[in-house]
């Protein structure tokens, strides 16, 4: 009888540690989960080595359920000591804060990673950025979260309604609530058809022709 006694008594405590051991899974799951909402890139940290190779990437970040941006790619690589991924023939998608869209193609992306999220995404080969009414092009661009801004570093070229320019540089900022969103900066060559950008007035900023930043 005693022993009867004894083993139940076992079986309670190994049921309740196991209960606790349920819940304290249970919720650890559920914070990573939540950190990955917040900053879905960082579920790459989470991968398994085997893993490490994705076909159709596709990551959003929302906040405050807001879509900020959308960034999907034909595959990705992912260097976890690095904490670097290499994705082919990237999309990228700008939510701006007036409801406009800025989208991003090219060859290759290749984003870093902080200890929290997107540090910065080099894009490179054949770059086009579809933005407010224009179309940048360049072999290079540079999107920083933090800035909320993308730069084009090498020779770029933008076409609108009744404009074409070209310059060393250009800069896109992405945040600002103002039309001035657009720098073209260094070397800046120009052709424009006043009557057909009298739509586009003060949509984009006087290219600056000094030196380059």
């Amino acid at each position: 009888m005693r022993k009867s006694r004894r083993l139940f008594l076992l079986l309670v405590i190994l049921a309740a540690l196991g209960g606790v051991g349920y819940k304290v899974s249970q919720a650890i799951i559920t914070n990573k989960i939540r950190e990955i909402k917040k900053n879905p890139l960082q579920a790459l940290e989470y991968l398994p080595d085997s893993a490490l190779r994705m076909k159709d990437f596709r990551r959003s970040k929302v906040e405050n359920g807001k879509k900020i941006w959308d960034l999907m790619g034909d595959e990705a690589n992912y260097n976890k000591e690095q904490k670097q991924a290499v994705i082919t023939n990237p999309r990228f998608f700008y939510y701006d804060k007036k409801g406009q869209t800025a989208e991003v193609t090219g060859e290759i992306a290749h984003i870093y990673l902080n200890d929290t999220e997107l540090e910065k995404m080099e894009l490179t080969g054949g770059i086009e950025l579809v933005y407010n009414g224009y179309v940048l092009k360049s072999q290079e661009a540079v999107y920083l979260p933090a800035k909320e801004q993308v730069v084009l570093p090498t020779r770029a070229s933008l076409t609108g309604e009744g404009m074409e320019l070209e310059g060393s540089r250009m800069e896109v900022d992405l945040g600002t609530d103002n039309d001035n969103k657009i720098r073209l900066l260094g070397n800046v060559k120009s052709r424009v058809e006043p009557d057909k950008i009298a739509k586009q007035k003060n949509k984009i900023a006087k290219p600056e022709t000094g030196a380059e930043k």
